[in-house]
């Protein structure tokens, strides 16, 4: 059966309502959910997206992983950077200066990542809203 122009009444009234809550000054964003259906989140609820131009990651839990991996090897840099060099009498190689810095600021925006997702994916249970879709 061909359910195509109820879909697409259900996705104008939603758009309607979408617009009608961004020009009361709403924060909105329109996006699928995981199950295809067009709707209007509050900008609360949604966290990263995957897949448009960010990381490929799709859970806050994934993100912490990345960051933490990324403070990792930011921390292998400083020990190739500093102790490698001195252990050997040398100096400090300060050319790896950029990977740390690169990697810290990796692990920051990660972080950051995580965290919002993190929140946006309480806000939706708490108030029983489906999963953005990709």
């Amino acid at each position: 059966m061909n359910d195509e122009p109820g879909r697409l009444e259900q996705h104008e009234a939603v758009t309607s309502e979408h617009d009608e809550a961004v020009a009361r000054g709403e924060r909105r964003v329109l996006r699928r959910t995981t199950t295809g259906e067009l709707r209007s989140f509050p900008a609360d609820e949604i966290g990263f997206s995957p897949g448009r131009g960010q990381a490929q990651v799709r859970t806050w839990w994934g993100m912490a992983v990345l960051a933490a991996l990324m403070a990792l090897l930011s921390l292998g840099a400083v020990v190739g950077m500093f102790l490698v060099p001195l252990s050997r009498g040398d100096g400090p190689q300060w050319g790896g200066l950029v990977l740390v810095a690169m990697g810290g600021l990796f692990t920051w925006y990660a972080v950051g990542l995580s965290r919002d997702e993190y929140r946006a994916k309480q806000v939706r249970r708490e108030r029983s809203s489906p999963e953005p879709g990709d």
